[in-house]
Order: C-alpha cells, then structure tokens, then sequence
C-alpha cells in the first residue's frame, strides 16, 4: 500500500513506541481519535499494524521472536527499506520462484508479495518471511529448516544448506552488511555465509537489495563477488560514483522511487551466462 505523511509518522511512533492508545497518537499527529482509528484500520488491513485494545502496535513486537539487535534493525531506514521493496516486487512475474534471505529489507520486500501478488513460490530460511507471506495461501512458501538463529529469526545448518542445494530459483534476493561494488558484499554472521553463496550459484538471476548506509562497509568477510549479482536495487540516496561503476560493470541498477505502482508487469529477465545445472525450479538435481 502507499502510505500517506501520516500513515508513515504513525508506523514511526510506533516502530519506537511498541505500542501507543489512540489518544496518544491522535495528540502526536494532531488529528482526530476518529481519524486515527480509521488509519489503524487501513494500516492494519494491510499487515503493517496490529489493532490492540484502545489503541495499536507495531506488527513485528512480539517477544518471543525478536531480539533486541533484530527491533533495532527492522526500523533502521524503514523507509528506504520500504522503496526499495516496491521496486523489487516490480521485477517479479506470476509462477516465479523466488529465494528470500532473512535480512529486514526482504521482510519487507515479504510484506509487499504478500499484500500483492499471488502464484509465487517462495524459498527462504527466514521464520519471519514465512510468516508474511503465508497468511492468505495466495503464494506457495517453503522454510528450509534447520537450527534457529534468534539474532535474525531465521534457520541456518547443514539442513538448511543440503536443502536449498537441492533447488533453483528464478530470483534469488539478497541483502547484506556491507557492500563495496568493486569487490562485492561481506557479512560479519559467520554461521550464513554459506547460504548466501549457495543460492548465488544456484539461482537464475541474484538481485541485491541494499540501501544507501550499506555502501562503503566491510565486515568480517566477503561472501559474494561482485561478478556474481546481476541487479542491485538502492534507494536514491545511493553513492552516484558506487552507481556508475557498477553500470559500466554491466550490473543493472534500479533506484527506488518514494512513492511508485505495485506489481506492474516486469519487463523480461535480463539474460546471462549462467546455466541452471539442473531441471525446473524446486526439481531436485539430478543424480
């Protein structure tokens, strides 16, 4: 859904709050509590929001699944996160199938397939992702177990790696800690390297997912080249110099707009060199 000035100052106060009464919102925006109520519900409608008694909370405040550093993540440049969904949901057609890491910029991307799109397969590790998009059964999800990470609320292990071996994505969308584009992007979890460097040689087509505060930063180490990502989505604030190199690489950029249409038909993928070494997506590899 676009979200309006208000609608947006709203899920602010809230992403800090955790939850407030329609009173104290209404006194923060300077509206109504009957326009307030009407916001909660739309915003609620759209899986941003839960409705609690006279009053609401943020959608992801649940204790039991989410650590400190994980709150702290799923509102650092929301809004940038939020642009760059939209423009990623726009490069995905019906039937695809799609890998999602457990990053907060692919929840939100999860979010946005979930409130528009439908006849996705889904591949992912993350609890959270799950969760998102598998609430109308409008998309086909598959977990990949393994152990729980709580730092990401999502799975990770020799299970997880030997299963998505085993699979073919369309698209796989990634995003990372750190990203240099002349030399790639680098994570400090250790235990999620693999994973990452899994789907990349196994999906048709890698799309990173990165905002403007990711350029620049290196971690523990590097996990993906720069060779091997196909399209990188950022916002606008985007280094222009990170941006022309990597345009002149031969990487397709989209810089994500604010505000923009959801789900508009994609233009076709964009081909490369690289040859799925097995049958359709999700057929196991052959013997």
């Amino acid at each position: 859904m676009d979200l309006s000035h208000r609608q947006q100052a709203l899920l602010d106060h809230l992403a800090r709050h955790g939850e407030c009464a329609y009173g104290e919102l209404a006194g923060r925006l300077r509206v109504s509590s009957m326009t307030v109520r009407r916001e909660v519900d739309r915003l609620a409608a759209g899986g941003l929001l839960i409705k609690a008694l006279r009053g609401a909370r943020r959608a992801e405040s649940g204790p039991a699944l989410l650590e400190t550093d994980l709150q702290a993540r799923l509102t650092a440049n929301l809004a940038e996160k939020r642009a760059i969904a939209v423009a990623a949901a726009r490069t995905v057609r019906p039937g695809q199938t799609l890998f999602l890491d457990g990053s907060t910029t692919c929840l939100e991307l999860a979010k946005e397939l979930g409130q528009h799109a439908e006849g996705l397969t889904v591949v992912t590790s993350s609890v959270l992702v799950c969760l998102h998009l598998g609430r109308g059964g409008a998309n086909t999800v598959l977990c990949l177990g393994g152990h729980y990470d709580p730092t990401s609320a999502s799975l990770y292990g020799p299970e997880t790696e030997a299963a998505l071996e085993r699979l073919y994505p369309d698209i796989a969308f990634l995003s990372t800690k750190g990203f240099i584009p002349a030399e790639g992007t680098f994570e400090s979890a250790s235990h999620l390297f693999r994973l990452k460097q899994i789907v990349a040689r196994q999906a048709q087509q890698v799309t990173l997912l990165v905002d403007h505060s990711k350029y620049g930063q290196r971690a523990l180490a590097q996990v993906l080249n720069a060779a091997q990502i196909q399209r990188v989505i950022s916002d606008a604030k985007a280094p222009t110099a990170a941006v022309a190199l990597l345009r002149r690489s031969g990487c397709e950029v989209v810089l994500a707009a604010d505000r923009g249409p959801r789900l508009a038909a994609a233009p076709p993928a964009r081909k490369t060199t690289r040859r799925r070494p097995g049958g359709p997506a999700l057929k196991p590899a052959r013997p």
